[in-house]
């Protein structure tokens, strides 16, 4: 653990829009994604260090709000020390009448990661040190596929995703997905258009894959709660390790009634606005295990008051998207619980993040471990 945070001065901050092709499209119950549109930030200091994060944009269209709101920030914070605690008020008190949240959240929470991975850099350290944590391998399932409409994609008019091609497929990719790292754990989208759909591709990856394999579920919000109800009472006979975002994810009445009615655990936790909302979420009892996002969350800064909220709560703790910060973020939480890793930014990071027998190995180099591919970076441009 460091002791003494170097001073650093905010000389610029630099953006990259980048739409990175994926190497398995993403389908959801909400929409299908075949590539990931990234904002890659470089905070540079008059010391001669640079910080480096990155935020997932979702929508492509969402990269240019992002650039926007950062090159904003950016006039605002040039010349000031790099202490997140510092800048997020100041920037706080700047976006007020806008209202931070939503892609504001997600562009600052952006800048508080750069300023942290800074600060590690400058230290020479590991982020995971800099936050008090140990390096330690961080147990982590495979989110990279078995989407609602693996292996045809869209499907065929008269068609349904109960026809055995299609479950084979779902199957097959089960398998690759298991061996892609060592990995014994994975996550399958579900939300067909019927109960029994969904009842058929669980059934379909379950018999494929080893016993003792771990399988997450993900509605993406799908379903109403009486439809949730009625799924997840049939579900509870599968085995799944978890239900996640099965209703809206601002309902926590109605995820709290699930979280008591059903016997598959409820993983809420992606969509929380800061961590006011995993308070709020905690409070009603609305999950069994939560999972904030790195960007949605706050950064560095907003997940580590959402650790200290888990760790008061006694509420296990996942990780959403973001790899190769979420692997030392997990490491310094003391309620960890298990790792999404998705490979989206692999093709423009010079050294990705390591999966070595199921587990995200982070590396010992000082920060964040973050470098950009800069040939991929040129290429992938927008």
């Amino acid at each position: 653990m460091v002791t003494t945070t170097p001073t650093l001065t905010i000389r610029s901050l630099r953006t990259t829009a980048v739409h990175v092709p994926m190497k398995r499209a993403l389908g959801t119950s909400a929409r299908r994604m075949d590539i990931a549109p990234l904002v890659l930030i470089d905070l540079d200091t008059e010391e001669g260090v640079t910080g480096r994060a990155y935020v997932f944009c979702y929508l492509p269209a969402a990269t240019i709000a992002v650039e926007s709101i950062l090159r904003d920030a950016s006039a605002r914070v040039k010349g000031d020390r790099v202490a997140p605690v510092d800048i997020n008020a100041k920037l706080g008190r700047h976006f007020r009448l806008l209202g931070v949240r939503g892609v504001v959240t997600m562009a600052l929470a952006g800048l508080d990661g750069a300023c942290w991975d800074a600060l590690a850099v400058a230290a020479g350290v590991p982020l995971v040190s800099l936050l008090g944590g140990i390096i330690r391998p961080v147990r982590a399932y495979n989110s990279n596929g078995l989407s609602l409409n693996a292996g045809s994609g869209i499907r065929d008019p008269g068609s349904t995703s109960t026809d055995p091609g299609s479950m084979s497929a779902l199957a097959d990719e089960a398998e690759q997905l298991l061996n892609e790292g060592g990995f014994t754990a994975i996550k399958l989208r579900l939300g067909y258009p019927t109960l029994d759909e969904d009842l058929a591709a669980a059934h379909a990856v379950r018999s494929r894959v080893p016993a003792g394999t771990t399988i997450m579920s993900d509605y993406n919000q799908a379903l109403t709660v009486a439809e949730a109800l009625q799924r997840g009472r049939a579900i509870d006979q599968a085995g799944l390790a978890w239900i996640e975002e099965p209703i809206r994810h601002d309902d926590y009445g109605g995820a709290a009634a699930l979280a008591r009615e059903l016997a598959t655990p409820i993983q809420i936790g992606e969509n929380f606005d800061g961590p006011h909302a995993m308070a709020d979420a905690l409070a009603a009892e609305a999950c069994d295990y939560a999972m904030p996002d790195f960007a949605r969350i706050g950064g560095v800064s907003g997940w580590m008051e959402a650790a200290a909220l888990a760790q008061a709560a006694g509420m296990a703790m996942s990780s959403h998207l973001y790899p190769e910060f979420s692997a030392h973020l997990l490491a310094a939480t003391p309620t960890c619980h298990w790792l999404e890793y998705v490979d989206w930014a692999v093709p423009i990071l010079k050294q990705p993040i390591e999966i070595r027998d199921g587990h995200a190995v982070i590396p010992h180099r000082s920060g964040a471990g973050i470098e950009w591919n800069e040939e991929a970076v040129t290429r992938y441009r927008v």
